[in-house]
């Protein structure tokens, strides 16, 4: 089962927890036993997981990334987006995750993130649950 999410982004730079469109599908796929694999089509923003919890944590990372891919930094690339470039390398773009009895292997606080990097936009995700 394949689904495509759209989302609109609000800020440059931001997380978005999408781990409820994802346990969503899984629901509607009806898989049991297998993977989901979540991937986004663009070259400025990424994927990640990590804790959703405190909100604190993924605003660390923001900056984090801020302070050692600087926006202004001396570039090849002249669209002024460089760093969210960079920034979409470095995570990455697609996330594979194990589904067992129709649940998602996430451990207690994580969450699974849309990183955007050159917003606000309009993006989209998909989402592929495969059984075995």
């Amino acid at each position: 089962m394949l689904e495509e999410y759209i989302i609109r982004t609000s800020k440059r730079e931001e997380f978005i927890d999408i781990t409820g469109y994802v346990r969503q599908c899984v629901r509607r796929s009806g898989i049991e036993e297998g993977v989901v694999v979540v991937y986004t089509p663009h070259t400025t923003a990424a994927l990640t997981i990590n804790e959703n919890a405190d909100p604190s944590v993924k605003e660390d990372i923001i900056e984090f990334l801020r302070r050692m891919i600087p926006r202004d930094g001396n570039y090849s690339h002249t669209e002024g987006n460089s760093d969210a470039h960079i920034k979409s390398s470095l995570l990455g773009v697609s996330l594979n995750l194990l589904l067992s009895r129709r649940r998602l292997l996430l451990g207690t606080w994580q969450g699974i993130f849309f990183c955007e990097f050159d917003g606000p936009r309009t993006r989209k995700f998909y989402v592929k649950v495969m059984g075995e």
